[in-house]
């Protein structure tokens, strides 16, 4: 799996969101950003991307996953 597999799952199973992702074979990096996170705790930020990535975390096609989940005003406010 490569890392623009991981975005596009992320980007077409969280509506509205976007996916920056790094890493190569089973050990990826993800930052997405979307409105759905407004108001959750970061665990449930998490558990919303991991439920994006389940089925390859349980079948060992993604053995790591670093997850940062930003609303789009969270994300605004970081300096670039």
């Amino acid at each position: 799996m490569q890392a623009e597999d991981v975005k596009q799952i992320i980007e077409s199973k969280l509506e509205g969101c976007t996916a920056y992702t790094a890493g190569e074979g089973c050990d990826f990096q993800v930052t997405v950003v979307g409105p759905q996170f407004a108001g959750l705790r970061p665990v449930k930020q998490q558990q919303l991307v991991y439920g994006c990535l389940n089925e390859y975390i349980a079948d060992g096609t993604i053995h790591a996953l670093t997850i940062k989940a930003y609303t789009p005003e969270q994300w605004d406010a970081l300096p670039k």
